[in-house]
């Protein structure tokens, strides 16, 4: 086992979720309360990265508190009634990490109900803990406090952990939690997201099987 622990992200990490479930919500919401708002998946997955998924929506695209909480529950409405397929060898990696006596934590923003309901659904192994969007704002990602709480539970070194995610929030996350960080860019092709994490991650992987390669060396 290279890692101890292996933090997954969820969202175009382990499953392909924005293309089918968090921007065709975006794009139904805004079109029933904000026609004026329009971008392009390629869009928001960008700014998704950077400034962020909260920044996003308010400064960019302007929503105040009571349209963010309106946003997010249709996007959490949405979601439970849609799902993900897992990225294809993203089971198996699970499974080898598992059957190793290894560890499986998700850290992400999506609700951990809705994690589960996609593990279940591409047969997953069970995630051994969940930090999701309903936990308190400050110990979302990037806060390293999810990490902290995972060393905690299973008595891990900062040694034992990789944290894979595709998002700057999960870089920005591991950076400051001083764990080993791998850039999951798989799912989209966008430069600049990529440039970001070649120049700041330290491992950046263009495919699920080169990651699989890598955690068997």
């Amino acid at each position: 086992m290279k890692y101890k622990c292996l933090v997954f992200d969820h969202d175009d990490t382990t499953v392909n979720s924005t293309a089918t479930i968090h921007y065709p919500s975006f794009v139904e919401y805004m079109e029933k309360y904000h026609p004026e708002i329009k971008y392009s998946l390629e869009e928001y997955v960008k700014y998704n990265f950077d400034p962020g998924v909260m920044e996003f929506f308010t400064d960019m695209c302007g929503l105040n508190d009571e349209e963010l909480k309106a946003e997010e529950i249709f996007w959490y409405e949405y979601a439970k009634t849609h799902y993900a397929d897992a990225f294809p060898g993203i089971k198996e990696i699970m499974e080898r990490q598992k059957a190793e006596g290894g560890y499986i934590a998700v850290v992400s923003h999506s609700y951990a109900e809705n994690i589960l309901k996609d593990y279940k659904h591409n047969d997953l192994p069970d995630p051994d803990i969940i930090f999701g969007w309903e936990q308190p704002l400050e110990e979302r990602k990037p806060s390293p406090i999810p990490i902290y709480k995972i060393q905690e539970k299973f008595g891990l070194e900062k040694k034992d952990i990789l944290m894979i995610d595709d998002l700057k929030p999960g870089l920005d996350m591991a950076k400051a939690a001083g764990i080993d960080f791998a850039a999951a860019c798989w799912c989209f092709d966008i430069p600049e997201n990529e440039k970001h994490m070649r120049e700041h991650a330290n491992f950046v992987f263009k495919s699920v099987e080169d990651f699989k390669k890598f955690l068997a060396e």
